[in-house]
């Protein structure tokens, strides 16, 4: 099944999907990060929401 392109918000919401560009525009327009602070985290901390959002202080 090909990804819904008119989606807002990510499938599955206590991960960070990295390889889908919507996605990382949607994690980074959220909590107003550039996309290297969101790669950096991820590579740090990992795919959890809940860990990336504690290493960059922000709320879920």
């Amino acid at each position: 099944m090909a990804d819904n392109l008119g989606k807002r918000s990510p499938q599955d919401a206590s991960r960070i999907n990295v390889h889908e560009d919507w996605e990382v525009r949607y994690w980074t327009d959220k909590w107003q990060i550039s996309r290297e602070q969101l790669m950096e985290a991820v590579k740090r901390v990992g795919v959890h929401v809940s860990d990336v959002a504690k290493a960059l202080g922000k709320s879920q």
